[in-house]
């Protein structure tokens, strides 16, 4: 059974406005995300749709396309074994999905890397946190 996540009006106006050929897929790519830890959250920045917790996890790239195109911008940081999450450069890494079936065969694969943003970003004990991608304690500023 699938879970269809409430999304803000911003976002259902984005929507609504935008009208991505793709959009069914995305809306399933958003309950995956959304359902894997209650912390995140899709919203509009710059015109594109996010989703993310302590700093943006992931963006809809080119949603005019009818394939859904979703970067991590930050995601060479994010520990784990994830075979679809393609890239090599210093920062960014992508998912690709052609249809909702495609999302679901994944699902498991594409919550695990929330699930792992989410613990990577948590806001750490004394107020401050470890900045995605940095090991070690941190010296807090008065």
């Amino acid at each position: 059974m699938r879970v269809r996540v409430l999304l803000s009006p911003e976002v259902e106006r984005w929507f609504t406005e935008k009208q991505p050929p793709a959009e069914q897929t995305m809306r399933r790519v958003l309950d995956v995300l959304l359902s894997a830890d209650p912390r995140l959250t899709a919203y509009i920045k710059y015109g594109s749709l996010l989703v993310g917790f302590e700093g943006d996890l992931a963006a809809f790239v080119q949603s005019s396309k009818k394939q859904v195109n979703l970067m991590f911008g930050r995601g060479a940081r994010i520990k784990g074994d994830f075979p679809h999450l393609e890239g090599t450069g210093p920062s960014a890494r992508f998912m690709h999905f052609a249809d909702v079936a495609e999302v679901d065969a994944r699902a498991k694969e594409l919550a695990a890397v929330a699930t792992a943003w989410c613990a990577l970003v948590e806001p750490k004990p004394g107020g401050g946190r470890v900045p995605a991608g940095r090991e070690g304690p941190r010296t807090p500023t008065p």
